[in-house]
């Protein structure tokens, strides 16, 4: 069927209900919106789904998360592991539980448990509970940080882990040949809560929760000493990290930790943010007006599904809040944490250190100098979780840490996606250590820089919203394929990474040798100096991003280095 064709099904279909048919009734003569609507299915790719929330078949509602939910019970059925059940979380965004319950209901009438959480929870929880439950699968209903008018339904498979190919495109296939939205099941709950199909889970996984962010702590007795004089100003972005934050910090002892009021509660329209992204400055505005009046030295933010942490904090010679990108606080972190498990000799055997490709070079020269070994992966923190799981299958590292760039980090294995919660709690402590000592968390940082190098990085991002979009951001990857610069910036381009061919090619001498990693469209520039560039299209949003980074001598040097970097990178776009 065409657009138009759709649009007339969804309103003559008795499979949707009232309020679907008036708010489509409402859009009748605006041909525009109709096409956008209706033009294609939200695509079910390797994350899950994400898009707008509305009706229609290119928009997130009940009928494509029960179409979507019918495609994975099918998979699951041909895997066998029906009798497993699947984990299901949520956020605080709009419709966020209805989804949940949807997928559960879908997943019952296929004959598959469901295990829902009672109330909003962290998207790094849902990882560890699918694990402690044995589960055959895991779904999160959450847009992440997205606009308040967009939702998501994200899909973890046994290990923990967001699914990667080829389970991902196994599903995938599953969801598309679902013959159209009349053919997902569903079923009523009471019947489900009869049948033991539909199961509440709550306080219980929390506490294990808790208990598995505690090991990761090396210095409890640091923590004992300089934890009720730390003061922390917290926001949750009115999302599901205020619980499970604020009690970790309890349960250790910090005492002095101020949430923000008006980003306390529970809010999908996000009402006091303009975007609810630790990564936007402006979202800081209340938390550093409350740490300003609090005297704090931790400024501290999560994302709405709490899996990305953002930090502020005190540079005791200026007085200000200094910002840290997600680069900058992973390599806190890092550095606390193999720093202080060489000194107390608990490091494991063979370590190793995780990070993306487009993620800081200061992990690989810090990595280098603790002795651990460093592997880059794709893009996306699943590729990480997935690092794990071949750790242990095939017994060869262990795994310590693990970071990407966009304000994600893990410490442990009790989750397979960052985790925004034991983040804080690292971080926490090592400001702890860092008091101890006289010095604050901007402080280590510095210390950083001056060792290894001021490394910088950034990012440019085109959007192209609508049909013509995509195949524009194909257009840019295609001519930066085909004829790529020599140099960018004044930077000599080394080599090039081409990972949908899966070459690394020298330009130097023109020898080719592979880059080990999955197929993928993307693109990554090695430049001299220790600089480079990485372009990509959003796997989740219609946007192509261009990453950069480089190495300065200086905090000036390294942003005057970037800023020719990212001027450059605008040119060639």
């Amino acid at each position: 069927m065409n657009y138009r064709e759709n649009y007339e099904h969804w309103l003559s279909s008795p499979l949707f209900d009232e309020d679907t048919k008036a708010e489509l009734r409402s859009i009748e003569g605006d041909e525009r919106e109709i096409e956008d609507r209706f033009y294609r299915e939200l695509e079910f790719g390797t994350g899950g789904l994400r898009g707008v929330l509305g009706a229609g078949t290119n928009r997130m509602n009940i009928y494509t998360v029960r179409k979507a939910t019918q495609g994975l019970a099918e998979y699951i059925r041909k895997k066998g592991m029906e009798g497993r059940g699947v984990a299901i979380a949520f956020d605080s965004r709009r419709m966020s539980p209805e989804f949940a319950d949807v997928a559960a209901l879908c997943l019952n009438a296929n004959g598959i448990k469901a295990y829902v959480f009672d109330a909003l929870r962290p998207t790094p929880e849902l990882s560890f509970a699918l694990r402690e439950l044995h589960a055959a699968a895991g779904i999160v209903i959450t847009a992440s940080h997205n606009p308040p008018e967009y939702n998501g339904y994200k899909v973890y498979w046994e290990d923990g882990a967001q699914v990667t190919s080829p389970t991902a495109d196994e599903i995938i296939r599953e969801v598309k040949a679902v013959d159209g939205f009349e053919a997902a099941k569903t079923m009523d709950r009471d019947e489900a809560v009869r049948k033991g199909l539909y199961l509440v889970i709550g306080k219980e996984i929390d506490d294990r929760y808790m208990e598995e962010l505690k090991k990761q702590i090396i210095h409890p007795e640091v923590i004992e000493k300089e934890a009720k004089e730390l003061k922390i100003v917290y926001s949750p972005f009115h999302g599901a990290g205020n619980m499970p934050v604020r009690r970790i910090l309890s349960e250790l002892g910090f005492t002095k930790v101020y949430v923000v009021p008006e980003q306390e509660e529970p809010d999908p329209d996000f009402t006091t943010l303009a975007y609810p992204n630790p990564e936007d400055p402006k979202a800081f505005t209340l938390a550093l007006e409350l740490a300003r009046e609090k005297g704090a030295d931790l400024v501290l933010a999560t994302d709405p599904d709490a899996d990305r942490l953002g930090i502020y904090a005190l540079d005791r010679n200026t007085g200000e809040y200094m910002p840290f990108t997600g680069n900058m606080s992973g390599m806190v972190i890092a550095d606390y944490i193999l720093r202080e498990r060489t000194l107390t000799k608990t490091m494991p055997e063979a370590p190793a250190l995780v990070t993306t490709i487009v993620t800081t070079n200061m992990a690989r020269a810090v990595a280098k100098d603790y002795g651990l070994t460093f592997i880059e992966v794709l893009t996306g923190f699943k590729y990480i979780g997935e690092q794990i799981k071949f750790f242990e299958e095939q017994d060869t590292y262990h795994y310590v840490f693990g970071l990407e760039e966009s304000y994600g980090c893990l410490a442990g294995t009790h989750a397979r996606d960052k985790d925004a919660v034991v983040a804080v709690m690292c971080l926490c402590e090592a400001a702890c250590h860092a008091k101890a000592e006289g010095k604050t968390l901007w402080d280590r940082m510095i210390a950083l820089y001056e060792k290894y190098g001021y490394y910088r990085e950034g990012q440019y991002t085109i959007t192209l919203k609508g049909i013509d979009g995509a195949e524009k951001i194909r257009g840019i990857l295609e001519k930066l394929r085909k004829d790529p610069p020599r140099t960018i910036g004044g930077l000599k381009v080394l080599s090039l990474r081409d990972y949908q061919t899966g070459k690394i090619l020298d330009l130097s001498d023109g020898s080719e040798k592979d880059t080990d990693l999955p197929v993928s469209n993307v693109l990554y520039f090695d430049l001299e100096e220790d600089a480079w560039c990485c372009v990509r299209p959003s796997g989740t949003e219609p946007k192509i991003k261009f990453y950069m980074g480089v190495r300065g001598t200086s905090l000036e040097d390294g942003e005057k280095r970037l800023e020719n970097l990212t001027e450059a990178v605008k040119k060639i776009a």
